[in-house]
Protein backbone atom coordinates (compact mmCIF):
# COMPACT_ATOMS: atom_id res chain seq x y z
CA UNK A 1 0.00 0.00 0.00
CA UNK A 2 2.63 2.57 0.71
CA UNK A 3 0.43 5.43 1.54
CA UNK A 4 0.71 8.35 3.30
CA UNK A 5 -2.46 8.74 4.89
CA UNK A 6 -2.64 11.53 7.64
CA UNK A 7 -5.14 9.74 10.86
CA UNK A 8 -6.44 10.85 14.01
CA UNK A 9 -7.34 7.81 15.86
CA UNK A 10 -9.80 9.13 19.08
CA UNK A 11 -10.02 5.77 20.89
CA UNK A 12 -9.52 5.55 25.52
CA UNK A 13 -8.73 2.01 25.14
CA UNK A 14 -4.83 2.03 25.31
CA UNK A 15 -5.12 -1.84 23.62
CA UNK A 16 -7.25 -0.78 21.19
CA UNK A 17 -5.13 1.66 20.11
CA UNK A 18 -2.20 -0.14 19.85
CA UNK A 19 -4.03 -2.47 18.26
CA UNK A 20 -4.99 -0.60 15.58
CA UNK A 21 -1.55 1.47 15.62
CA UNK A 22 -0.06 -2.45 14.79
CA UNK A 23 -2.53 -3.16 12.15
CA UNK A 24 -2.11 0.17 10.30
CA UNK A 25 2.24 -0.50 10.58
CA UNK A 26 1.85 -3.29 9.62
CA UNK A 27 -0.02 -2.97 6.27
CA UNK A 28 2.46 0.08 5.43
CA UNK A 29 -0.02 3.02 6.00
CA UNK A 30 2.82 5.46 6.88
CA UNK A 31 2.64 9.08 7.70
CA UNK A 32 1.21 10.92 10.64
CA UNK A 33 -0.99 9.30 13.33
CA UNK A 34 -2.51 11.13 16.00
CA UNK A 35 -4.09 9.27 19.15
CA UNK A 36 -6.29 10.84 20.69
CA UNK A 37 -7.47 9.57 24.36
CA UNK A 38 -10.52 11.79 24.35
CA UNK A 39 -13.57 13.75 22.37
CA UNK A 40 -11.66 17.00 24.06
CA UNK A 41 -8.22 16.08 22.78
CA UNK A 42 -9.21 15.14 19.25
CA UNK A 43 -11.22 18.65 19.30
CA UNK A 44 -7.63 19.52 20.60
CA UNK A 45 -5.90 18.22 17.46
CA UNK A 46 -8.33 19.29 15.33
CA UNK A 47 -7.92 22.71 16.04
CA UNK A 48 -4.67 22.61 16.16
CA UNK A 49 -3.92 20.70 12.68
CA UNK A 50 -6.41 23.30 11.04
CA UNK A 51 -4.18 25.85 12.16
CA UNK A 52 -1.04 23.64 10.72
CA UNK A 53 -2.94 23.33 7.52
CA UNK A 54 -2.34 20.13 7.95
CA UNK A 55 -5.89 17.87 8.48
CA UNK A 56 -5.94 14.53 8.86
CA UNK A 57 -7.93 12.94 5.73
CA UNK A 58 -9.07 9.74 8.24
CA UNK A 59 -10.74 9.94 11.59
CA UNK A 60 -11.14 6.68 13.16
CA UNK A 61 -13.82 7.13 16.12
CA UNK A 62 -14.83 5.33 19.39
CA UNK A 63 -18.07 6.03 20.43
CA UNK A 64 -17.98 5.25 24.34
CA UNK A 65 -15.35 7.86 25.67
CA UNK A 66 -15.34 9.12 29.01
CA UNK A 67 -15.97 12.61 28.03
CA UNK A 68 -17.71 13.86 24.89
CA UNK A 69 -19.29 10.91 23.44
CA UNK A 70 -18.36 9.61 19.85
CA UNK A 71 -21.80 10.49 18.49
CA UNK A 72 -21.66 14.15 20.05
CA UNK A 73 -17.81 14.44 18.74
CA UNK A 74 -19.27 13.06 14.95
CA UNK A 75 -21.79 15.63 15.37
CA UNK A 76 -18.99 18.27 16.08
CA UNK A 77 -16.86 17.22 13.07
CA UNK A 78 -19.60 16.98 10.69
CA UNK A 79 -21.37 20.75 12.03
CA UNK A 80 -17.53 22.14 11.41
CA UNK A 81 -16.91 23.33 7.29
CA UNK A 82 -13.07 22.59 8.50
CA UNK A 83 -13.25 19.38 9.08
CA UNK A 84 -16.84 17.89 7.35
CA UNK A 85 -14.86 16.89 4.41
CA UNK A 86 -13.10 14.56 6.25
CA UNK A 87 -14.38 10.54 6.46
CA UNK A 88 -14.92 9.15 9.79
CA UNK A 89 -14.70 5.77 10.09
CA UNK A 90 -16.19 4.44 13.98
CA UNK A 91 -14.67 1.70 15.67
CA UNK A 92 -16.64 0.38 18.42
CA UNK A 93 -17.54 -2.09 20.78
CA UNK A 94 -21.73 -1.08 19.98
CA UNK A 95 -23.74 -3.09 18.13
CA UNK A 96 -26.57 -1.22 19.24
CA UNK A 97 -29.01 -0.88 15.71
CA UNK A 98 -29.50 3.09 17.50
CA UNK A 99 -26.00 3.57 17.25
CA UNK A 100 -25.17 2.53 13.75
CA UNK A 101 -28.29 4.37 12.40
CA UNK A 102 -27.62 7.94 13.97
CA UNK A 103 -23.58 7.50 12.68
CA UNK A 104 -24.69 7.41 9.24
CA UNK A 105 -27.32 9.66 10.00
CA UNK A 106 -24.92 12.00 11.07
CA UNK A 107 -22.68 11.26 8.28
CA UNK A 108 -20.34 8.54 8.89
CA UNK A 109 -18.49 6.64 6.22
CA UNK A 110 -18.66 3.30 7.65
CA UNK A 111 -19.41 1.75 11.03
CA UNK A 112 -17.41 -0.88 12.10
CA UNK A 113 -18.12 -3.32 15.27
CA UNK A 114 -14.87 -4.38 17.72
CA UNK A 115 -12.93 -6.81 17.58
CA UNK A 116 -11.94 -5.37 14.28
CA UNK A 117 -10.33 -7.57 11.79
CA UNK A 118 -7.44 -6.05 9.76
CA UNK A 119 -9.32 -7.32 6.47
CA UNK A 120 -11.96 -5.34 7.08
CA UNK A 121 -10.54 -2.22 8.15
CA UNK A 122 -7.81 -2.30 5.42
CA UNK A 123 -11.18 -2.67 2.78
CA UNK A 124 -12.99 0.29 4.62
CA UNK A 125 -9.64 2.57 3.98
CA UNK A 126 -8.93 1.17 0.51
CA UNK A 127 -12.60 2.57 -0.53
CA UNK A 128 -12.35 5.56 1.08
CA UNK A 129 -8.85 6.43 -0.56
Amino acid sequence: MGRDIKILLVEDNPEDAAFTRRLLKHNKLEGDLVVASNGLQALEALEKKAGEGDLPNLILLDINLPDISGIDLLTQIKQDDRFRHIPVVILTGSNEDDDIQRSYDLGASTYLVKPIFSDALMLVIDRIF
